[in-house]
């Protein structure tokens, strides 16, 4: 039984991931896998990748892991990273494809017309160094009767919770570094645990019991995401 595996199913950066992950487990084993069996008898797994949904979706399948991940998913610390959280949800916009299903809600593009506050074209993909918000302000991506929106205003901003356990020792408004087209819009507002803006928020981390996942790169954000890389190895759901 290995400690972490890292899922390989031909899409991302692992070498970055896989480098990152032993300077935060030393004395640990971490392995890269394709193989369901050594996924499967993981005590960890850390669920990366880059590139488009429905070209991951595809290898994935492919490569015989949809089960493995769905077990680990639902069973043992789990960590998803970029296309690893957007592939936990039903659907995305992306090629209109489903994911896995794990939890509820889709993947939504950002609007190619995005401006800032001085009025500038924002680029689409989402692409370096951003702030990150724990716990809020909460991010509702489906709309609200008026009566429940103006409850969600009056609490949503100003949620007040423990931070998650992969949270620990890293800054409110700490900087972590991003590429991406697509976020996430959950159905249950419980699941948010970070929130970044671009202009406006956009959920970058959600989790659920065993499974943490977010849309920034930890393993490229340097000592804020090296910590949360060490929480994770200590994290004990």
């Amino acid at each position: 039984m290995v400690d972490i595996a890292i899922v390989d199913y031909g899409m991302g950066n692992l070498r970055s991931v896989e480098q990152a992950m032993r300077h935060a487990a030393p004395g640990r084993e971490v392995v890269v896998t394709d193989d369901a069996a050594v996924i499967g008898n993981a005590q960890r797994v850390v669920f990366p990748g880059q590139g488009a949904m429905p070209d991951c979706m595809r290898e994935l399948d492919g490569r015989g892991l949809r089960g493995a991940v769905l077990e680990a998913a639902n069973a043992r610390p789990f960590l998803g990273i970029c296309i690893g959280l957007q592939m936990l949800f039903e659907k995305s916009a992306e090629g209109d494809v489903a994911g896995l299903g794990v939890l509820k809600g889709e993947v939504l593009r950002f609007d190619g017309n995005m401006r800032d506050e001085q009025g500038n074209r924002l680029k689409v993909p989402h692409m370096g160094w951003n702030q990150v918000r724990h716990v809020g302000p909460l991010f509702n991506p489906l709309p609200l009767a008026s009566e429940e929106a103006n409850a969600a205003s009056a609490v949503g901003g100003s949620r007040k919770a423990n931070p998650h356990p992969l949270w620990e020792g890293i800054a409110q408004d700490a900087r972590f570094y991003y590429v991406h087209s697509y976020y996430v819009a959950p159905e249950d507002r419980n699941l948010v645990q970070a929130t970044s803006d671009y202009p406006g928020p956009f959920v970058c981390a959600v989790a659920r019991d065993n499974l943490f996942a977010v849309q920034f790169h930890p393993e490229k954000s340097q000592a804020a995401g090296l910590r949360l890389l060490q929480n994770f190895v200590h994290w004990n759901p």
